[in-house]
């Protein structure tokens, strides 16, 4: 490594390539086949021209290719030096091949492009290429009301996400609902996981209404993220009922939400404690809020583990508490007091402004305990 890569990556000026993991440029190629006939053909004309005019009429090469072209293209410029009868002959064999070759290259290419692809796949390919920049962003699979709505909560938060969905009017519906990233897939193949960079992405949100689709996604997420052998994704799933909210639980996703479950608690903070309410659309919901709320991960070389929360002094250096405790093993711990023992593999819910929040992030991710704590 040189001197100025090891400088680069020390200051964190390391800037990661931004190709997409699949590539579209085979089926592009693919597309383009139909283009070489007419192109060999032209070469190979040129090439007769050329030696014709040489060999009858003894015209210097650059005059030879000159009047090569312009024969052959039929734009009637008129003759660059006197020709011969034989050369006259052969200029009119020129035009008529050249006129048949125009006519059949003109076919093959709009045979080619109103049949094939070409262009949607240099749109596609742009936006994969686009999505290729993306880090820690949302994969959201499935269109429907909810992610239309979640869409918007991310775009006023300044979020970055994905859609995924195989509807053909994809295009349009991300016109609609602003969409600003899109990719035309099966959600739960693995194209759909390279198109949408889900190797990069901070987690995976699957909204359908049907089970079936949201039970199969998880599946898919979890055994990529086998494949890939990095740390778990977020995995967000959308459910009818509480039967099903648990069965997904249990089947690997982080969290549920289970519809009726979550408008009745909504109504029911809105009836009892209509205060309450307002306190979390102005702190929790609000865009740019003062407020914030986020989980950081203790994993088994964090120095935090076997520590008291005490230890780890981040009310002290960050203003931000600690109001949860998720245990590896699914239990919550609400409001855990300061001699509460930090175990690996858990969740620690934090609550602060963002830099407070971001900077107890890291923190608890180091493996050495920092000097200032």
């Amino acid at each position: 490594m040189s001197i100025f890569r090891k400088i680069k990556k020390s200051l964190g000026w390391e800037f990661r390539s931004a190709k997409p993991e699949y590539d579209l440029n085979p089926l592009i190629y693919s597309q383009l086949k139909p283009f070489r006939v007419p192109l060999v053909l032209v070469q190979v004309v040129m090439i007769i021209g050329t030696m014709g005019y040489i060999l009858i009429d003894d015209f210097p090469i650059l005059d030879a290719i000159y009047q090569t072209g312009i024969t052959f293209t039929t734009v009637g410029f008129g003759e660059v030096a006197p020709i011969s009868p034989a050369g006259r002959f052969f200029t009119i064999t020129l035009i008529i091949f050249g006129f048949a070759l125009f006519t059949l290259s003109t076919a093959i290419l709009i045979d080619a492009v109103i049949k094939g692809r070409l262009f949607d796949l240099y749109k596609e390919r742009n936006m994969l290429y686009k999505i290729a920049r993306l880090r820690k962003h949302f994969v959201l699979f499935y269109h429907n009301e909810y992610t239309a709505q979640l869409a918007k909560q991310f775009n006023q938060n300044h979020v970055p996400f994905v859609v995924v969905d195989p509807s053909d009017d994809i295009e349009q519906i991300a016109k609609e609902c602003n969409y600003p990233y899109y990719v035309k897939e099966e959600p739960f193949k693995e194209t759909a996981f390279l198109k949408s960079h889900l190797s990069s992405a901070k987690g995976a949100i699957s909204l359908s209404k049907n089970i079936s689709n949201n039970i199969t996604l998880i599946a898919s997420v979890r055994l990529y993220e086998k494949e890939l052998g990095r740390s778990p994704f977020l995995i967000i799933a959308n459910a009818e009922t509480q039967n099903e909210k648990l069965r997904l639980v249990k089947l690997g996703a982080d969290k549920v939400v289970a519809t009726p479950s979550l408008m009745a608690k909504r109504v029911s903070a809105m009836a009892i404690r209509p205060d309450m309410e307002n306190v979390l659309e102005e702190f929790l919901y609000k865009p740019d809020t003062p407020i914030d709320m986020e989980e950081a991960f203790v994993n088994e070389e964090s120095w935090a583990v076997n520590k008291e929360i005490r230890d780890l002094k981040l009310r002290d250096k960050f203003k931000v508490s600690i109001i949860g405790i998720t245990e590896k093993k699914g239990r919550f711990i609400q409001m855990p007091k300061g001699n509460v023992v930090i175990t690996p593999g858990c969740k620690l819910l934090l609550v602060g402004n963002q830099r407070g929040i971001t900077k107890a992030r890291r923190i608890v991710a180091l493996r050495n305990k920092p000097k200032d704590l």
